[in-house]
């Protein structure tokens, strides 16, 4: 029986020789992952369930404080204390302290511990971002964590798929984050509810790996139960000399099942931006009118990559941004941010008049670093803009790629590059 790409590496992990769409399997795990807001109830639960309980594979955990660090309260320090503690007790392998640590999903990939044809959980939602890899990667939540920690494995229902077949190459000032916002603007966000967004096409080639982890990072602002991408010579490209284990290339068969297919022209993609208050309320740039802003973001697990920092720096470089406009810059992770040090980025973005922040979630949540006032409007490299997502409950967020956010920073208002 044919079989989409999803289902064959859930086949695998589950031991079946083949699953079909519904079916309820149990599926082995090659990495639960947590952070500093959802790993805290995850260790507590997996405590309430055995005060004695292990970890089931020291090497196939993943604890990272990102959401709230470097902490900004008290309770921020307090869970972030708990993760030390059993990340130290329980001989954690891959606990990222402070001076180390990045943002989640721009974390794993980089440093090679999620690859293709993995299984991957996190108790984060946007933890679909692996699936640009050619890895299953989905969110789920704490007590799910808990139970996967214990067990090293987890029960799914085997989801259905749409396919995206991609045609043309993204015009100049386009990236992946202009392709995802299409999508979802299309399909709306509960559009491809519990669904596989399964890439595919000759367009495929022309995304850089940095778009691929844009498009499925977002997989889940359409409802979708996780994105992913083919395996082709820019994938093995960047999982070779990261990846801490062996990779295994999954393909769908040529007569997978798909619930719908959709055509999309990458060449005929314009900059769009998802208008308040959510990531389906999209507009392309000959759309906008005149919005004003307070603040810009540039970062975050959606567009927090170099490339993302260096789209940025080419448009504000020798330039201020706009007289009452705040810019934030957060690069993914420490590797980034070193990166970004030595090509000469961050001068760039400080005397722009921009700030740049330790890597963190920070504003994208509401967390710190960045927290809206009543009334403020933000265009934000972010992956949400609900209501009071940044803070105040009437402020606004405005979601777009790096380019977007970047012009805007100089005209004071929302504006693309065309």
């Amino acid at each position: 029986m044919s079989m989409t790409m999803t289902q064959k590496i859930l086949a695998c992990h589950a031991g079946l020789d083949q699953v079909t769409a519904g079916q309820l399997i149990m599926a082995d795990l090659d990495m639960v992952l947590g952070n500093d807001i959802t790993a805290p109830v995850a260790v507590c639960e997996m405590k309430k369930a055995d005060p004695n309980a292990k970890v089931f594979d020291k090497d196939k955990i993943c604890l990272v404080p990102d959401h709230f660090t470097p902490n900004k309260d008290i309770k921020a320090a307090s869970n972030c204390k708990m993760l030390r503690e059993f990340a130290k007790n329980q001989e954690v392998t891959n606990y990222f302290e402070v001076g180390k640590v990045g943002i989640e999903h721009v974390l794993l990939p980089e440093q090679g511990l999620v690859v293709a044809g993995d299984c991957v959980i996190g108790a984060d939602s946007h933890t679909c971002t692996y699936g640009a890899l050619g890895a299953f990667a989905t969110g789920v939540g704490s007590t799910d964590m808990a139970a996967g920690m214990m067990s090293g494995k987890c029960w799914f229902k085997v989801p259905p798929a749409y396919k995206f077949n991609l045609t043309g190459k993204l015009p100049k000032y386009v990236g992946g984050k202009d392709l995802i916002l299409h999508i979802i603007g299309m399909i709306g966000v509960d559009g491809a509810l519990y669904r596989s967004m399964e890439f595919t096409g000759e367009g495929v080639m022309s995304l850089s790996m940095d778009d691929r982890f844009t498009v499925c990072n977002m997989a889940i602002e359409a409802g979708a139960k996780n994105g992913i991408f083919p395996v082709d010579e820019k994938t093995i490209e960047y999982m070779e000399g990261r990846a801490k284990h062996d990779w295994q290339v999954f393909e769908a068969d040529e007569d997978a099942e798909y619930e719908k297919v959709f055509e999309i022209n990458l060449s005929e993609l314009k900059p769009t931006v998802a208008f308040p208050h959510l990531p389906s309320n999209t507009r392309t740039a000959d759309e906008i009118g005149d919005v004003k802003i307070d603040q810009v973001v540039i970062g975050s697990c959606t567009n927090g990559r170099i490339s993302d920092l260096r789209i940025a720096a080419k448009i504000l470089r020798g330039k201020k941004v706009a007289d009452g406009v705040r810019v934030i810059i957060i690069p993914g992770t420490q590797q980034v941010y070193m990166d970004a040090l030595r090509e000469g980025l961050l001068e760039i973005f400080v005397e722009a008049g921009a700030v740049v922040s330790a890597p963190t979630c920070g504003p994208c949540l509401g967390g710190h670093m960045g927290v809206l006032a009543s009334g403020e409007r933000c265009v934000s490299t972010t992956n949400r803009n609900f209501v009071g997502r940044m803070g105040a409950k009437d402020s606004e967020v405005y979601l777009a790629s790096p380019a977007v956010a970047a012009f805007s920073a100089l005209e004071g208002k929302i504006s693309c590059p065309m």
